[in-house]
């Protein structure tokens, strides 16, 4: 919090230069003001900016002095910069250093990031190394205190937790702006004291509690889940639940990932139902590096809204200054507005989101695609690259499923391309020396979970279908929410040998065949995250989805999809390290029938 004398000489300075008595620093001159505010284009406009604040907007003639850097922005649109109100950067598979590197360009100058993921696997030490990564690089990083760490107690095994003294902690400092997706809205909406008492610890700091409600319910439920003080919800996948969503009050965070393509059928509640978009963000949450390098980032995905039908002025509100009312920062930011901070973006065409320039806090950051300024990398100490930890390594014996007889009955994860939601099926499995076996014919795979984190040796194992694998194995230590050793397969030796590899790297992606490594995607960083630079992650990606096309997969982001195959708290059905799991009953339930 700034003090009064700052503020005061603040003020001063800013209305000095608003009257010509002191020459601005920078001035954009001569743009197409994309008014966020007002919902207009206006023609010809200045912004004079000084220091890192807009001091002016209009004409800024009298403004400019000897040393005034002005820019020209004739046929230029002048927009806010774009802030996503919902990120994992560890789901990029990058650094926080390396995230801001990728996304300054493409006019991203704030990111909301919820450090879950980290923090499942190294607790909240984990969350202060990204914090301190965070201070040191260009983008302006928000963080909101994961809230449910684990994400399903009892259900699964993590590395680390968060606790209630954790975020009553965490929760004071100025680079908190929140609480994390409250996930458990079971414990929300039936008055759970624990999960309770985590939403009123943020709502007492006077900060945002972000939400995660996942199941297609707009009646008592949806209500006493916004009446608790969840303030968003990105888990919006249809237009319905957004308009209800709305209506009540939340803001519904449309999500448009590597993976999860959820724009093209919620965004109808702005287009279709005519709802207004005042209730509603353009989000990411997750994005890899070749996404972001081939497409962009929120550039992107508000030119698919554009591409939608959203009209562009309020496409752009929904990367600015909605977002910036969503977590109560629009004092300071989400327009070009007098008084705010100058975090600005000049576009060559606004329908095709062209951005040219990047100016965050009043200074030019990145131009033509590339950063004029950098930060240096932040080193991640050892003891968080050492987090893969079996009890033993993994032998085929381990993934034997037992039965009797020719056949079996068993309960199946159904997966959906680009969605995040799966559906239990019933098959019918061949039983061979006792062991259920994949069936290659019906696009059925082994899956099987082994916790990683303190090698207790407890294991899950089940079938999965929709990835159509003819062959092989594939394996990975990102795998929400506990992220575990997570591994899918058409034979055990594949699988084995895909394990294996992964304890011996410390974490990462790896597609195996007939006993050899295909492609691998070390992320030695909690098993999260790689150290190297965004293009060299974004290469050995296409290494791996070129594997797993070599395996018979050619799903859009396939490995985005496997990674939600243990998150037990999304329906329909999620396997664990403890077992097969039905998110709609709230229970365990057995593979075999």
């Amino acid at each position: 919090m700034q003090d009064i004398k700052t503020l005061t000489q603040r003020g001063i300075k800013l209305a000095n230069v608003a009257m010509g008595k002191e020459s601005a620093d920078l001035v954009i001159q001569n743009g197409k003001l994309v008014n966020v505010n007002t919902m207009e284009i206006q023609e010809g406009i200045d912004v004079a900016i000084v220091g890192d604040r807009i001091a002016l907007v209009g004409d800024a003639g009298h403004c400019i002095g000897d040393e005034t850097v002005v820019l020209d922005a004739t046929d230029q649109y002048i927009t806010p910069g774009f802030m996503d109100g919902h990120i994992h950067v560890e789901s990029s598979f990058l650094t926080v250093s390396e995230y801001s590197r990728s996304v300054l360009p493409h006019g991203t100058s704030a990111v909301f990031m919820d450090p879950h993921e980290i923090a499942n696997v190294l607790g909240v030490k984990g969350v202060e190394l990204m914090l301190a990564e965070a201070e040191q690089v260009l983008l302006r990083v928000y963080t909101t205190i994961p809230s449910c760490v684990p994400a399903a107690p009892g259900l699964e095994d993590t590395g680390g937790s968060v606790s209630l003294t954790d975020i009553q902690n965490l929760i004071q400092r100025d680079d908190i702006i929140g609480l994390g997706e409250m996930m458990n809205f079971p414990g929300v909406v039936n008055g759970d004291p624990d999960v309770h008492s985590f939403i009123a610890a943020t709502l007492a700091n006077k900060k945002c509690v972000t939400g995660h409600f996942s199941i297609p319910e707009t009646g008592k439920m949806l209500n006493a889940y916004i009446s608790s003080g969840t303030r968003s919800c990105h888990e919006t996948v249809r237009a319905v639940d957004a308009v209800a969503k709305m209506r009540l009050g939340q803001y519904v965070k449309i999500r448009e990932g590597s993976a999860w393509h959820d724009l093209k059928e919620v965004i109808k509640a702005i287009t279709e139902q005519k709802v207004s978009s005042r209730f509603s963000l353009l989000v990411s949450d997750d994005n890899h590096p070749r996404t972001l390098i081939q497409k962009g980032h929120l550039d992107h995905i508000v030119k698919r809204a554009i591409e939608e039908g959203v009209n562009p002025i309020e496409a752009i509100s929904m990367v600015s200054l909605n977002v910036a009312e969503c977590f109560f920062l629009s004092q300071d930011f989400g327009s070009v507005s007098p008084g705010k901070v100058a975090d600005i973006n000049l576009l060559n065409d606004l329908t095709q989101v062209q951005v040219d320039k990047v100016i965050n806090g009043g200074k030019l950051v990145a131009e033509g695609g590339h950063l004029v300024q950098d930060s240096s990398s932040f080193i991640y100490p050892d003891w968080a690259k050492d987090t893969v930890k079996l009890k033993a390594p993994l032998k085929e014996s381990d993934l034997i499923l037992s039965a009797s007889g020719d056949t079996v009955s068993a309960n199946v994860i159904e997966i959906q391309e680009a969605k995040v939601g799966t559906a239990c099926v019933v098959e019918a499995l061949l039983v061979v020396d006792g062991a259920v076996l994949a069936d290659i014919d019906k696009n059925i795979a082994k899956v099987a979970v082994f916790e990683r984190h303190k090698a207790t040796g407890t294991r899950g194992l089940g079938f999965v279908k929709g990835f159509d694998f003819k062959s092989g194995a594939v394996a990975s230590t990102y795998a929400h929410d506990a992220h575990n050793l997570l591994i899918v397969g058409t034979n055990d030796a594949d699988m084995v040998v895909a394990g294996n590899q992964l304890a011996a790297c410390g974490g990462g992606f790896v597609a195996v065949k007939d006993g050899e490594v295909i492609a691998l995607l070390p992320l030695p960083v909690a098993g999260l995250m790689s150290d190297h630079a965004a293009k060299e992650v974004a290469g050995e990606i296409q290494k791996l989805e070129d594997a797993w096309v070599q395996l018979g997969c050619e799903l859009v982001s396939p490995f985005m999809t496997m990674s939600l195959l243990a998150l037990a708290v999304i329906p329909d059905i999620r396997i664990t390290n403890k077992g097969l799991f039905d998110v709609l009953q709230f229970k365990f339930i057995d593979v075999l029938n």
